[in-house]
């Protein structure tokens, strides 16, 4: 018997057609652990695409160069990129080398920015969040504040990292949503508090981008492209942490998820 038969009917590609979840791209970091690299994934954010999103995650490799990773996105519905503890190389926003230890990825830098223009161009949904936000910030030639903590004009926008996860990922200030934007569509608000859980934040806003978002020193919490064929939204705070227990959170998942259940009918 053939071990892809079922039922009499043989599985292949089109039956996806049935499939109510739809699936969403996660990128992946590459981590050396040992003397083996492997390709890791935050789980609350795997978590929060199921109960957030509905979606089925999944990862995406950063494998260098030779590794078609535009054309994967053929077989997602959505992409998802996450947060992460390194930060994008400065050489691909033309700024000014980083402090010594501090934590880069360069296979992430090239999978990221490959799959950005390729997914916007295709319309595909994409939420992208804190580090992914920065990157789609860089993808459309913007640059970032290393240390916002050494900027003046800013607040502490970094965990204490010393203090409980709980307390870390706790509400640390306001956003205020810009007026018939996006979130405030999605949310039905005006505003609301968020966790804060970053070094870095939006230099030079790039070209094509609109604000959605600000904190109260100013700095950009959340961003749109504004042409995009698809749903985009990058946001500088944590939604997927707890996403059941906060309802802005669930309404950025949800509405994420839905985009990615039109964009596969």
């Amino acid at each position: 018997m053939d071990p892809l038969a079922g039922g009499g009917r043989l599985w292949h590609r089109s039956s996806g057609m049935h499939r109510k979840q739809p699936i969403i791209g996660v990128i992946s970091d590459r981590r050396l652990l040992g003397h083996h690299a492997f390709q890791v994934q935050g789980e609350k954010y795997l978590r929060a695409v199921v109960a957030g999103s509905g979606g089925l995650p999944l990862g995406i490799p950063c494998l260098g160069s030779g590794f078609d990773s535009p054309g994967i996105l053929d077989a997602f519905d959505g992409l998802l990129l996450t947060g992460s503890p390194s930060n994008v190389e400065p050489h691909r926003y033309r700024g000014a080398a980083s402090a010594a230890g501090t934590m880069h990825d360069a296979e992430r830098d090239l999978l990221a920015f490959a799959l950005i223009p390729a997914a916007v161009r295709a319309g595909l949904p994409l939420l992208a969040i804190c580090r992914g936000f920065q990157e789609l910030n860089v993808a459309f030639g913007g640059s970032l504040h290393q240390d916002l903590h050494a900027v003046p004009g800013y607040g502490r926008h970094r965990e204490d990292k010393g203090q409980p996860v709980d307390v870390q990922y706790a509400p640390a200030h306001e956003v205020r949503f810009v007026a018939g934007g996006l979130l405030a569509r999605i949310t039905a608000r005006d505003s609301a508090q968020v966790n804060s859980l970053h070094g870095q934040g939006i230099d030079r806003l790039g070209e094509g981008l609109v604000v959605e978002a600000l904190a109260p020193d100013g700095l950009i919490e959340a961003i749109v492209v504004a042409d995009a064929p698809g749903f985009t939204l990058g946001v500088q705070w944590h939604p997927e942490w707890r996403v059941q227990e906060s309802e802005v959170s669930m309404a950025i998942f949800q509405a994420f998820g839905d985009a990615c259940r039109s964009y596969r009918s």
